[in-house]
C-alpha cells in the first residue's frame, strides 16, 4: 500500500507557490505536478515491499505480573542500498508496551534492531501475530506499507510474591517458622527418629525419661515427619474473588498462596495439587511433589479469571473426593461473604471434614478495618463506620461458624495470606495431624 510522507506534502505546496509566478500558472501547475506525480511513482517503486524484509520478534514466553521483560525486533536489509523502515507492532495495552513503534535505519545487506520494555498489567496469554512496515523509497516522498506475519507467544504469569517467604521456611533444609520448632523435616510425626538433649523450645511430652536417668540430663525423643502426604488446594475462581483488595483481585492474592503452599509442601516431600473452580470444576492439577509441580501448577491457573457466577462448593468436593480418595489436607481459597458461606459453603462442609483436614483461607481487606475503628466527623463517615462494624462482625460470625464446623480457618490481610497458609501447613505436619 503506498503512503505519502511529508516531503511529497511539502513539494506540493512548494510547487503550488512557485507556479503563481509562471507566465502561464495553470500550465506550469500541470507539469510541475504531473512531474512529481512521476516521481512519486517512481520513488514507490523503488521501495522493497515488506514481505521482501525479513522480521523477527524476539520475546519471552513467560513473564510474571509485576516484573518486566524486554521485547527485540530485527530486520534484516535484503538490497543494497540504504533503507528507512518504520515498524508497529500488534501488541496489546495489556502487556503495558512502552512503545510499539520503532525507527530503523537498515545499512546495505545488513540487519538492525529496536527494543521496548513490557510491563504486564493483567495476568493471560498474548498472541502478537502480525508486524507492520512502512519501507521510506530512495526519494523520501513515498513509503510501501504491509504487514508481516511473525508469531509470538506471551505468557503473563501470576506473581510469586510469597517467594521469599518460603524460601525463609525452606533454608538449609530447615523448616523456619514463628512459634514452631521442626528443625531438619524433624517434627511430631510417629515415626521415631532419634534421641538428643532437651532445650527450651522442646514440649515436656517428648521427653524420654529412661534415657534421661542414663544420661542424667534431659534427653527428648524426636520424630521423623511423614512424607509422602497430600496436599490439595481448592481454589474459588466464583463471584466473590473478582473483588479487589488494595487494588488487585481477590484471585490474585489467592494464586500467590498457591503457590506458596505448592512450592513449600513439594519440597517437603509432600504431594501438591490444585482444583480450580467456580460454578462447575474448571481445572485439576494431579497431586505431585516433583520440582516441576510449582510450574505445572501456576500453568494451569494463569488464564483463569473470576466467573460472575455463584461457586458451587458441594460440587467441587464431590469431585475432588470422586477423584482424590486419600486422607489430605484440603485448603479452600475463598472469600468468607456471609450470605454466600452461609449458603453454600457451610452445608457443603460435612462431606470432607470427616474424612480430611480442611483449612479455609481468605483474604482480609484492611480498608474495612480502618473505616470501622475510625472516629467518624460527619454523616457519611458515620454511616461507612456503621457498614464496616457490621460487615466486620458478619465476618467474624462466619468464621467462628466455620471452626465450630471442624475447619480451620485463616483470615488474614494482604501480604499475610500465603505466609500464614504454610505456617498452619507446617504446624500440621510437625503436630501430626494429618
Amino acid at each position: 500500500m503506498p503512503v505519502p510522507s511529508w516531503r511529497l506534502a511539502a513539494a506540493a505546496a512548494v510547487i503550488a507557490g512557485l507556479v503563481l509566478l509562471a507566465p502561464a500558472p495553470g500550465l506550469a501547475l500541470v507539469v510541475a505536478n504531473g512531474a512529481l506525480l512521476i516521481a512519486a511513482v517512481v520513488d514507490w517503486g523503488l521501495a522493497p515491499s515488506a514481505r521482501r524484509l525479513q522480521v523477527t520478534r524476539s520475546v519471552p514466553g513467560i513473564v510474571a505480573l509485576d516484573s518486566e521483560a524486554e521485547v527485540v525486533w530485527k530486520v534484516r536489509n535484503p538490497i543494497g542500498r540504504r533503507l528507512r523502515v518504520r515498524l508497529a507492532d500488534e501488541l496489546v495495552p495489556s502487556l503495558g508496551a512502552d512503545s510499539r513503534r520503532a525507527r530503523l535505519d537498515l545499512p546495505p545487506l545488513d540487519t538492525a534492531s529496536a527494543r521496548t520494555r513490557l510491563r504486564p498489567q493483567r495476568r493471560g496469554r498474548f498472541d502478537p501475530t502480525t508486524i507492520t512496515l512502512r519501507v521510506q523509497g530512495p526519494l523520501g516522498l513515498t513509503a510501501r506499507q504491509g504487514n508481516v506475519v511473525v508469531p509470538g507467544v506471551v505468557r503473563v504469569y501470576p506473581p510469586f510474591r510469597s517467594r521469599k517467604e518460603a524460601e525463609l521456611r525452606l533454608a538449609r533444609s530447615r523448616v523456619l517458622q514463628v512459634g514452631l520448632r521442626a528443625a531438619q523435616g524433624r517434627g511430631g510425626g510417629t515415626e521415631f527418629d532419634s534421641l538428643r538433649e532437651y532445650s527450651v523450645d522442646d514440649e515436656f511430652r517428648r521427653i524420654d525419661w529412661a534415657a534421661t536417668a542414663r544420661a542424667r540430663k534431659p534427653i527428648v525423643r524426636t520424630y521423623r515427619a511423614e512424607r509422602n502426604q497430600t496436599v490439595l488446594v481448592l481454589l474459588d475462581s466464583g463471584r466473590t474473588m473478582a473483588g479487589r483488595v488494595e487494588g488487585v483481585p481477590r484471585l490474585d492474592h489467592a494464586m500467590d498462596a498457591v503457590m506458596m503452599m505448592t512450592a513449600v509442601a513439594t519440597r517437603l516431600g509432600d504431594r501438591a495439587g490444585l482444583v480450580a473452580f467456580s460454578d462447575r470444576v474448571r481445572g485439576v492439577v494431579v497431586p505431585s511433589s516433583g520440582r516441576a509441580q510449582l510450574s505445572t501448577v501456576t500453568e494451569s491457573m494463569y488464564r483463569l479469571e473470576p466467573e460472575l457466577v455463584e461457586s458451587d462448593y458441594r460440587g467441587a468436593f464431590v469431585e475432588t473426593l470422586g477423584r482424590f480418595r486419600r486422607r489430605a489436607l484440603l485448603v479452600v481459597l475463598t472469600e468468607l461473604a456471609e450470605q454466600a458461606v452461609a449458603e453454600t459453603l457451610m452445608p457443603a462442609l460435612p462431606l470432607v471434614v470427616r474424612d480430611h483436614l480442611v483449612v479455609i483461607a481468605a483474604v482480609r481487606d484492611p480498608v474495612v478495618a480502618r473505616w470501622a475503628s475510625a472516629v467518624p466527623v460527619e454523616a457519611g463517615a458515620a454511616y461507612r463506620k456503621a457498614a464496616a462494624v457490621q460487615a466486620t462482625d458478619q465476618r467474624r460470625y462466619t468464621v467462628a461458624r466455620l471452626r465450630g464446623l471442624g475447619a480451620v480457618v485463616i483470615d488474614a490481610p494482604p501480604g499475610r495470606l500465603a505466609p500464614e497458609l504454610a505456617d498452619a501447613y507446617l504446624k500440621v505436619k510437625s503436630t501430626g495431624r494429618l
